[in-house]
């Protein structure tokens, strides 16, 4: 067991009943306040610890970082430390929060602030993203809406992780609004395409992968050895504009209709928290070819759900899933990323895909939630929703719960604006 996972630690920072970010969980983010310059934090309860102050007080001292690794805009300098130094690290902010443990504790004043005074910030320099298209329930639905119902699964996507590459300039935090795009669209089949903005925004309820510095180009990461390259997890909203989509995507894919803006929560939760709650993958058939074999469990137990608000009114919750429903696995996608020998760098973004679920309530998009407009969502307020309307907010959330202990990765939230 890696000693910070230890079900039965208490922290002597309080925790509220509920919380995401009990002393199991110690998620890594990027904070700023008031009155200090951008560092790293680890969230616990309702705090953020400084670890920039952990650090200058020296309880740090028997670790290989430095202080511009945590007085820093980024997680990557700390990521470049590796896998083995980064869980050392999270074993140490445990060992200092745990209950039993007085070194650090008369020094709360001077590392401890309270989650409402600080201002969350980009927690990685993403220099390439990857969107895969991994949930088998996802990409059947979209087959039978768009192609043929009959063969809804295109012939490779039983055999490949299918991903696209997408546009790491415009992943943006949560909180931060959207203007509706504009684009082609299609709306009639018997006429010419008109430039107007989207009618059909909508949200994509994945997960994303953060990634330690991989092997350099030429080289292979196997399955065997992907999660020693995988940092951690947060939660990632891939922003579509379906009808941008419909009439762009062949032959070459995803491009205006995503590119516009993906949105992810601002704590990274690491893979080594989450290894309490890995479970067994889907059962793949057919079998797949070697280089995507893998031993163990490498899927996760993360609960998954979307509230969708309409300005000046309450949230509904419209869809309820679970990141284990996913065909391809972490493992599997950077198995399959590099195996024709590219590079994967340190902070490289990986989103899961859309994660849908085989109930109909456990759609991820309002494309398979509403059918495709055929089947309008009713909101708490009365009102209907096809597609996300303008001045509607859109918030994930996502969690992991056994043996009485839950951890979370906050929440993903943005607001559709009208088109400028």
């Amino acid at each position: 067991m890696i000693p910070a996972n230890n079900p039965s630690l208490k922290s002597w920072v309080d925790v509220p009943e509920g919380s995401d970010f009990p002393i199991q969980n110690l998620p890594f983010g990027v904070f700023r306040t008031s009155y200090s310059d951008p560092r790293i934090g680890v969230r616990i309860g309702d705090h953020v610890l400084d670890l920039s102050a952990v650090h200058n007080l020296g309880f740090f001292s028997e670790l290989p970082f430095e202080g511009n690794d945590f007085s820093s805009n980024f997680l990557n300098n700390l990521m470049k430390k590796g896998k083995n130094n980064t869980t050392k690290l999270r074993n140490r902010i445990s060992e200092l929060l745990d209950k039993a443990n007085s070194e650090m504790q008369d020094k709360a004043d001077q590392v401890l602030i309270s989650a409402n005074d600080v201002i969350m910030m980009m927690p990685v320099q993403i220099g390439d993203y990857t969107d895969f298209y991994s949930s088998r329930e996802h990409a059947t639905n979209v087959g039978m809406m768009f192609r043929d119902p009959a063969n809804a699964l295109l012939p490779n996507w039983l055999w490949i992780p299918v991903g696209y590459h997408g546009r790491a300039s415009s992943v943006i935090l949560s909180g931060q609004d959207i203007h509706r795009p504009k684009g082609q669209i299609k709306p009639d089949p018997n006429a010419d395409p008109i430039f107007e903005p989207s009618r059909q925004v909508d949200f994509e309820l994945e997960m994303a992968f953060v990634t330690f510095e991989g092997k350099g180009l030429g080289e292979s990461i196997l399955t065997s050895e992907a999660e020693e390259f995988i940092f951690g997890l947060c939660l990632f909203n891939d922003w579509s504009a379906r009808d941008i989509q419909a009439w762009e995507y062949v032959p070459l894919g995803p491009f205006l209709a995503k590119n516009f803006a993906s949105s992810i929560s601002p704590w990274i939760v690491t893979l080594d928290a989450l290894q309490p709650y890995a479970v067994e993958s889907v059962k793949q058939n057919p079998e797949v070819l070697s280089y995507l074999k893998f031993d163990g469990n490498k899927s996760y137990d993360i609960h998954l759900e979307v509230a969708l608000q309409p300005e000046n009114s309450s949230e509904t919750t419209i869809c309820k899933s679970n990141f284990k429903y996913m065909y391809w696995n972490m493992s599997q996608q950077l198995a399959h990323h590099t195996v024709n020998g590219c590079n994967i760098r340190c902070g490289d973004l990986m989103g899961s895909g859309t994660i849908s679920g085989s109930s109909a309530d456990s759609y991820g998009s309002m494309l398979e939630l509403a059918w495709k407009g055929t089947k309008p969502i009713t909101l708490e307020d009365g009102s209907e929703r096809k597609f996300v309307q303008d001045n509607d907010t859109v918030i994930m959330r996502g969690y992991c719960e056994a043996n009485s202990i839950r951890i979370g990765f906050g929440e993903v939230s943005a607001k559709i604006l009208p088109a400028k």
